[in-house]
């Protein structure tokens, strides 16, 4: 009697220790997937207006760290990293004013940097991510909404969103005014994803 008892008791523990083990695999091979940027394929382009006509711009260096998984979320993170210096607005002397200081000071501040706190879904195929967004060393919590397209291996995330640049220092002395300059700026972004983990 006392031999069955044990063996009961062994089988009850290996069967716990089973269901652990397969649990903690599931956990790992259901992380939500790692996605590498292909640069040649993405574009991050700014738009504001001068003396109310379009004036639009592109960073031809940024960078973009993913991990998403529509169906784990709360395991899902991005993280973006703007060169400030690689604004381009095709002329070069606009070019060279907009690194100074009353603009990116690219100098001081190299990068801008946006880090994902949360992101939940909002309709089909359709994000929003919450974090924090740092240019010139000012940081904002702001909301990216974005479309998440994706295949077997690559991914695509486009969007908008519209920021104040007073918010962050960007246009200083007698650019502060928005008689010239407007107040808002839109980023648009389309950014091409390939599978790595």
């Amino acid at each position: 009697m006392f031999s069955v008892k044990k063996s009961r008791t062994g089988v009850r523990t290996c069967g716990f220790l089973l269901a652990g083990t397969l649990l903690a695999c599931a956990a790992e091979i259901t992380h939500a997937a790692d996605w590498r940027m292909d640069l040649a394929g993405s574009k991050l382009e700014y738009v504001a207006t001068l003396q109310k006509a379009r004036a639009s711009g592109t960073f031809k260096e940024f960078d973009a760290r993913v991990r998403f998984d529509e169906n784990r979320l709360a395991d899902s993170q991005v993280d973006v990293t703007v060169v400030v210096a690689s604004a381009d607005m095709i002329d070069a002397d606009v070019n060279k004013a907009i690194r100074g200081p009353d603009w990116f000071d690219g100098t001081r501040f190299p990068q801008a940097v946006f880090h994902t706190s949360d992101i939940r879904r909002v309709g089909e195929k359709r994000y929003l991510a919450r974090g924090a967004l740092t240019i010139k060393g000012v940081e904002q919590q702001i909301e990216v909404p974005f479309v998440w397209t994706n295949e077997v291996d690559t991914a695509t995330i486009t969007g908008e969103l519209t920021v104040k640049r007073a918010a962050f220092h960007i246009g200083l002395g007698e650019w502060a005014s928005t008689d010239v300059v407007g107040p808002d700026v839109t980023l648009k972004f389309s950014v091409r994803l390939r599978k790595t983990g």
